[in-house]
């Protein structure tokens, strides 16, 4: 039997990602599916106590981490079997440890009740890994892109990734972004996400984050249910 449609509630830590995914999803998930992506301003971090009350006005993904799944966990159990949902928490590893950092996250999942269906999908060590895994996009994006910055990357390496993609596509690359401020920065990773993301070929993506992410959409869209 065929799966029935899925519903996906994506949690992504800032602007840019959220543009990304906005041209990358539906190439992932196909037609017959419906998803919201929310976009927070920042990853910040999970409160120490995950009890505690937090400013639902404060949008930064983390700290309203706990809250976010409590929350998603009590919609779809009022859903029906005939319209599954899942959260998709999107964001970057940054310079954490991956599997102390999936630890503290399904200590999150683990303690809603009840728990809605979720997958964890970190881009390591930035979300510019993603577009680093397809240098052929980013070459239509920015043919004069540098081939020796490139080409020197390997995928998924703790290396200052989003400074290689500003060395490799823009003027003076990331010590003349660098100087123009984070606001700056911020707006040149979404000019990033709006470029590159439509020349990106799912299936020849080299990075691995990137590949267990498609693979987790993959798995829940493809699921059969009775």
């Amino acid at each position: 039997m065929r799966g029935n449609p899925v519903h996906f509630e994506f949690l992504i830590e800032d602007q840019s990602g959220k543009k990304a995914l906005e041209t990358l999803v539906p190439k992932i998930i196909g037609d017959g599916h419906s998803f919201n992506i929310h976009a927070y301003k920042g990853i910040g971090r999970i409160p120490r106590k995950l009890g505690t009350g937090s400013d639902a006005g404060k949008r930064i993904l983390l700290d309203q981490l706990p809250r976010l799944l409590r929350g998603h966990g009590k919609t779809f159990a009022g859903y029906s079997g005939s319209y599954p949902a899942a959260v998709i928490l999107v964001c970057d590893l940054d310079k954490r440890c991956l599997a102390g950092f999936r630890k503290e996250l399904f200590d999150i999942l683990h303690a809603c009740d009840p728990k809605p269906e979720t997958r964890f999908c970190i881009a390591i060590e930035e979300g510019e890994a993603w577009f680093l895994g397809d240098i052929p996009a980013i070459k239509k994006a920015y043919p004069k892109a540098k081939d020796n910055v490139l080409n020197g990357y390997e995928n998924d390496s703790v290396c200052g990734t989003w400074e290689l993609l500003a060395d490799a596509v823009f003027p003076g690359g990331s010590p003349a972004l660098k100087a123009d401020g984070w606001q700056a920065i911020g707006a040149e990773k979404s000019v990033w996400s709006e470029k590159i993301s439509p020349h990106m070929t799912i299936n020849e993506n080299r990075s691995p984050s990137f590949r267990y992410f498609v693979a987790k959409l993959h798995e829940l869209a493809l699921k059969k249910r009775m």
